[in-house]
């Protein structure tokens, strides 16, 4: 199972960041959009693992008090992907953080790339007669829990399914 921990958006902030996708598209950019429920942050990349269960013990076991994170600029990493940023947080920073001392501790391999926090809104994005300028709703939403997911290809793009 390929596998990533995550933080779920709440149906607020999917929904402003659905609000300003659509309006790209409205303006002309072009790409794939994913669908509003695969929207999320991804805290940590597992990849490949055959039993879950371990991720879902250690997870289960870091507590942390709930806390706001606000959604920022919006970027353009290369290949075309526009992503949404979030505000600069510690304690989401702590978080990944925790996660990742605790699958290291468990033994449970992840990819060890730089935590930049942000919410994938298009791929192969081609901006057409030029990007318009984006601006974000600052969006706010409590993150209180840590959520599993397992990500399978489908024929019209990834399916992530939340696991725990």
């Amino acid at each position: 199972m390929r596998l990533f921990a995550a933080v779920r958006l709440s149906e607020e902030v999917r929904d402003a960041l659905v609000k300003t996708r659509d309006e790209l598209l409205r303006q002309g950019v072009r790409g794939r959009c994913p669908p509003p429920e695969n929207l999320h942050i991804t805290l940590v990349f597992i990849g490949e693992l055959p039993d879950p269960e371990p991720v879902l013990d250690m997870t289960d076991a870091i507590s942390f008090q709930p806390f706001p994170i606000t959604l920022g600029e919006v970027g353009i990493f290369g290949g075309g992907i526009l992503w949404a940023g979030i505000r600069p947080s510690d304690p989401l920073e702590h978080l990944v953080k925790r996660l990742r001392r605790g699958l290291a501790e468990a033994g449970i391999p992840y990819d060890r790339k730089a935590f930049r926090p942000h919410i994938t809104l298009m791929r192969n994005m081609d901006p057409g007669k030029g990007l318009p300028e984006i601006r974000l709703p600052g969006s706010t939403m409590t993150v209180d829990r840590v959520t599993l997911y397992r990500s399978d290809r489908g024929k019209n793009g990834m399916i992530y399914t939340e696991i725990g």
